[in-house]
């Protein structure tokens, strides 16, 4: 399966020698761009970045986050140790071919089956299939 999700976390304040105490980022300091960040264009890069997004009126940030082979995808029915309650999204767990991978503060977009197949019927045979002649007794075992 295909699994894509957003995932969460508290905006990381970074501080610099020219900023005084209780001086609020701006948005020039949160959102450089990509090529004065890393020194080259992110695109050369294979890397989910965070993104700054406004959440309850303040920012967090936010990456999406793509995997590819996963088997199954699971979401605790109560909240982890993990889990800020600050912040969208819970702890989810995928399991795929070499392990189980934890993600927290994660919210589920899409998850889609890459070679969907309709599964073949076992189990139960429906009323629609029993022999037309006979009509089934309540003694029959």
């Amino acid at each position: 399966m295909l699994v894509h999700f957003h995932q969460y976390k508290h905006e990381e304040v970074q501080f610099d020698d020219n900023r005084t105490t209780g001086e609020s980022q701006t948005e020039d300091s949160v959102d450089k761009e990509p090529e004065e960040y890393f020194g080259e264009s992110i695109d050369d890069f294979d890397v989910a970045t965070w993104e700054t997004v406004e959440h309850e009126g303040d920012p967090i940030q936010r990456r999406d986050v793509t995997i590819n082979g996963v088997t199954a995808v699971s979401v605790p029915e109560q909240p982890t140790d993990e889990d800020d309650p600050d912040l969208p999204g819970r702890t989810i767990q995928l399991r795929m071919g070499g392990g189980i991978e934890y993600f927290d503060q994660a919210a589920i977009v899409e998850v889609q089956d890459e070679e969907p197949q309709a599964p073949e019927a076992e189990g139960k045979v429906s009323k629609e299939d029993e022999p037309q002649g006979k009509a089934p007794m309540d003694d029959e075992p």
